[in-house]
């Protein structure tokens, strides 16, 4: 029996210990930076070969105080390193230096290396090289608090790299830190009840690499054909052929039987996905990691996927990216988890803790880890299941807080009916979580409601959020007494940049309504938004009042509304642009609906930001609401409207003739003007929120920003 030490990485000591005792190792302990065991050198081989957490597996030969490099010098001489290699033979050294008088751990490393040498010198006059790539054998130092001990490393190099990464990306997960959170996620029990794993950002397929191996049993060194002690004069080569032998007939055989189960992983990046196929290709699995190029917002459960795991490593947004920007993408990660992935699991890894609240699901359980220096959280989430349909409430079973939120609709359709009326105006807002357990937006689209619920927190249950739902219902039924037909109900996630304009269904059933003398057309279903942004009512008022015999550039324009309102205020002439060319075609529609054929209407697709760099011509008037954030592929980068304003507005005012006015409003709630920088250019800024909130938006909550700016 020998003594053994195993080097980690913090935060897999339990794991570790766990898996050594799984080996047949007794009695595992805990050191500082280690774990430490006695056991055979076949049963060191064990642990190299089968480990999925170890770094290093170290053989200590000798431990002595030494205060000083001649001291560490004699030290080293007192092994004879001649029974552990010869004068042919290859060396490396590697040194772990702590609180010791000697502090650089490269001139430790160097003494060790001319002790040795300087010993086969002498004996031999004959010498081993120095070899830092896979040496014959690799010797480390562990020096602290002056005390040194030197070991033969049984694994040649760290244990994390198996064999199989023949193609790299960005900032890859080690394996070894992937099989953790692995365990930690509860895989092998998982994949043990034929559940299925999921890795969305999937990278260079680490995730389903390790899990696919893991499921199976497959030693994680199968693959690996170099160890430290190969070249080592105490090698056991007959004991180690057999085991490695038996590994890999064991994986062969697995795959030859479909024992192994099959995993899913996707990619936006196609560099990415081609090095996971090369990863894949590596170890022979392609029949059973199957990857595929496809965005985070696209990524679904199959029909044939049994539920199991979603387990992923999102960009942290250290050295990856910026993130202020990540967070958009932390946030559609819970969104897809919530809406897709009823009744599986979920883990979550990130050294971003803000970032991972934007998941806004509740973790049931939390680990730390650590990825190099970074100090990681690793977040498990259980998607719960949605209920099944329930049998509709009637008015008599609906609960006290219900009844609450029924007298507030009832009061608010009293009121807003007559001012609708008066005011020619067929589509308003009748209610907007004006009671906070019942988070819905209620607008009327002539005798169509249109309800938008607001996504709950993720620590709400799904079963109160489900019961809300049926008041909801049953209360709309009870006041318009109708039959639920005309109800059309939506889930309101947070939406970024032109999601909310992105396709929900294909029923492309338009309904024409009119506001303020015009006609446009809204589509109730098929989009989250319908066509017509409520809360602009007065801010399109306003660019009617402004636009006689005016240039009138309307940015982002989405479907067109406030361009068919600078017609209908006589405008000399309108651009109207968007990167959409749906949204474009249904613009024009909207100018036909209210007999506007101008020559002088132009609707260019376009990225607006591009748009505006190259534009030369100058405008009266402009109107610019862009979106919160965007990302879109046709874009040439992303945008944030915090980050960015700045940069549009002023570009907008270089458009803008002297005595020009650009309008500008933004729907980010917690958006913050640059005034100062506005000023500075001696631009004149009006913020004109409060006056351009319409009477059924008008509640203490801002809906929208709005500002007026002219020289």
């Amino acid at each position: 029996m020998s003594l053994f030490r195993v080097i980690f990485a913090k935060g897999l000591e339990d794991l570790l210990i766990d898996e050594l005792k799984s080996l047949g190792i007794k009695e595992p302990r805990l050191k500082r930076f280690v774990i430490e065991f006695e056991a055979t050198l076949q049963q060191a081989y064990q642990v190299c070969l089968y480990s999925r957490l170890a770094s290093r597996v170290l053989m200590p030969l000798h431990s002595a105080a030494a205060d000083n490099e001649d001291a560490l010098y004699a030290m080293i001489q007192e092994v004879q390193w001649f029974e552990h290699f010869d004068e042919f033979s290859t060396f490396a050294v590697d040194a772990v230096v702590s609180k010791s008088e000697m502090n650089n751990s490269h001139y430790a490393a160097l003494k060790v290396k001319d002790a040795v040498v300087d010993q086969f010198l002498e004996k031999f006059d004959s010498r081993p090289n120095v070899e830092k790539y896979q040496p014959d054998v690799r010797l480390h130092l562990y020096l602290n608090q002056d005390q040194a001990t030197i070991s033969i490393d049984l694994s040649g190099e760290s244990l994390h790299k198996r064999g199989y990464r023949v193609t790299n990306v960005s900032a890859p997960l080690k394996e070894n830190l992937a099989a953790a959170i692995l365990l930690r996620a509860g895989w092998p029990a998982i994949a043990k009840k034929g559940g299925t794993l999921l890795d969305p950002m999937c990278g260079s397929a680490t995730f389903l690499l390790e899990g696919c191996l893991m499921a199976a049993g497959i030693a994680a060194g199968v693959l690996r054909d170099y160890y430290g002690f190969i070249g080592w004069k105490g090698h056991d080569s007959d004991y180690w052929d057999e085991i490695k032998s038996r590994a890999s007939a064991d994986f062969y055989s697995a795959l030859e039987s479909n024992k192994l189960p099959v995993c899913y992983g996707y990619d936006e990046d196609a560099k990415t996905v081609e090095a996971a196929f090369d990863n894949i290709e590596s170890m022979e699995l392609s029949d059973f990691i199957k990857i595929r190029q496809q965005k985070l917002e696209d990524c679904t459960p199959a029909a044939y996927m049994t539920a199991g795991l979603v387990v992923t490593n999102p960009p942290y947004g250290e050295r990856l990216g910026d993130a202020e920007s990540l967070r958009y993408l932390y946030s559609d990660l819970g969104d897809i988890l919530k809406l897709k992935f009823e009744d599986w699991d979920a883990s979550v890894f990130s050294c971003n803790e803000k970032l991972l609240k934007n998941i806004a699901l509740r973790a049931h359980k939390t680990n730390k880890f650590f990825n190099g220096a970074l100090n990681c959280q690793l977040n498990h989430y259980h998607i719960l299941p949605l209920l099944e349909e329930q049998k509709p409430l009637t008015i008599d079973e609906i609960s006290e807080q219900a009844v609450m939120f029924k007298n507030r609709l009832q009061k608010n359709l009293k009121h807003l009916k007559k001012w609708a009326r008066k005011n020619q105006i067929d589509c308003y807002r009748v209610y907007d979580a004006d009671i906070p357990e019942f988070a819905f937006a209620i607008d009327v689209y002539n005798d169509w409601y249109h309800v938008q619920e607001y996504q709950a927190p993720g620590k709400i249950e799904l079963s109160k959020v489900k019961k809300r739902q049926l008041e909801m219902q049953c209360v709309v039924k009870e006041l318009t007494a109708d039959d639920g037909s005309r109800l059309i109900f939506k889930t309101r996630t947070r939406q970024r940049g032109v999601s909310q304009y992105e396709k929900q269904r294909e029923d492309k059933h338009f309904l024409q309504v009119q506001e303020s003398g015009l006609l446009f057309d809204v589509n109730l279903t098929d989009y989250l938004d319908t066509g017509l942004f409520l809360d602009h009512r007065m801010v399109r008022q306003l660019i009617r009042q402004e636009s006689q015999d005016k240039r009138v550039l309307n940015l982002f324009a989405y479907t067109g509304t406030a361009s068919v309102y600078a017609a209908a205020g006589h405008a000399k002439s309108i651009t109207t642009v968007d990167m959409s060319n749906t949204y474009l075609n249904w613009a024009k529609r909207n100018f036909r609906l209210n007999n506007f054929t101008d020559q002088a209407y132009h609707f260019i697709q376009a990225d607006c930001i591009n748009w505006l760099k190259e534009n030369r011509k100058k405008f009266d008037l402009i109107f610019l609401d862009p979106p919160t954030f965007s990302n879109s592929k046709r874009m040439e980068s992303s945008f944030d409207i915090q980050r960015d304003h700045l940069f549009l507005v002023k570009t907008c005012m270089a458009a803008l003739e002297k005595d020009g006015l650009l309008i500008f409003s933004n729907n980010m709630k917690s958006f913050k003007l640059d005034y100062d920088a506005l000023t500075e250019r001696s631009f004149v800024v009006e913020d004109i929120t409060r006056a351009t909130m319409p009477e059924d938006f008008n509640r203490p909550k801002t809906i929208h920003h709005c500002w007026r700016i002219s020289r």
